[in-house]
């Protein structure tokens, strides 16, 4: 089978092609120049992999949380490709992929994305299961959510995704917070472990093509028309 993953949920654009004879995968730090870069990144994967769309038979994307934009880029385009072929499309929460090879981590795992206004888009993991909702939320009160589902004072936490450092630096005024890491790999693109989850989806998880992603939150755009 052959998958296309876009991942444009963060500043880091990534791509990941599977076929029969390998996997294929592409990474840019875009900035905010998804648009411009996302179907020559494509391109290039279908010469690597030569392969044409057509042979195409899967395309997933993220779903959200992420940037308004990115996101919107990401599922309109996939959207837009399995219409015009015909095929399925896979959307995948961010944070789960996120939080997907960090699976074998002893304890916590913590991906973060920045939301602006002083919050984070986050959700705590322990092994393959996600134990809280997609959150919308202050570094305060995310540190109650870890409180309520560490088993001890002890379980370890690793902080991933690209806003690790960031959430990271609150920890020093949190004394009585303990054995709290990041990941070496917080800030990249997770289009691998996107291709890697819509492996293992069934035709029941298939995404409608009138959905759309997950925001958590309005817009500044629409918040300011409120």
């Amino acid at each position: 089978m052959n998958i296309l993953a876009l991942d444009t949920a963060t500043e880091v654009f990534s791509a990941a092609l599977s076929t029969n004879d390998g996997t294929w995968y592409s990474e840019i730090d875009a900035g905010r120049r998804h648009s411009e870069l996302l179907m020559e990144c494509v391109s290039g994967l279908y010469r690597l992999a030569s392969l044409v769309p057509e042979d195409l038979n899967l395309i997933s994307c993220m779903k959200g949380p992420g940037s308004f934009t990115g996101l919107r880029i990401g599922f309109s385009t996939a959207k837009g490709m399995a219409m015009a072929l015909g095929i399925p499309l896979v959307s995948i929460p961010t944070l789960d992929c996120m939080a997907y090879s960090l699976s074998m981590w002893p304890g916590l795992i913590l991906p973060l994305i920045d939301a602006k206004k002083s919050c984070f888009f986050a959700a705590l993991y322990r092994g393959s299961s996600r134990l809280t909702d997609y959150l919308d939320i202050t570094p305060e009160n995310l540190l109650i959510e870890i409180e309520n589902v560490r088993l001890s004072a002890e379980e370890p936490i690793i902080l991933t995704g690209p806003a690790a450092d960031l959430y990271f630096s609150c920890f020093p005024q949190y004394s009585a917070i303990k054995n709290i890491l990041k990941s070496s790999e917080s800030k990249r693109g997770r289009a691998w472990e996107l291709l890697e989850i819509t492996k293992s989806t069934t035709i029941e998880e298939r995404t409608a093509l009138n959905s759309g992603p997950i925001y958590l939150r309005k817009s500044d755009a629409e918040l300011s028309k409120i």
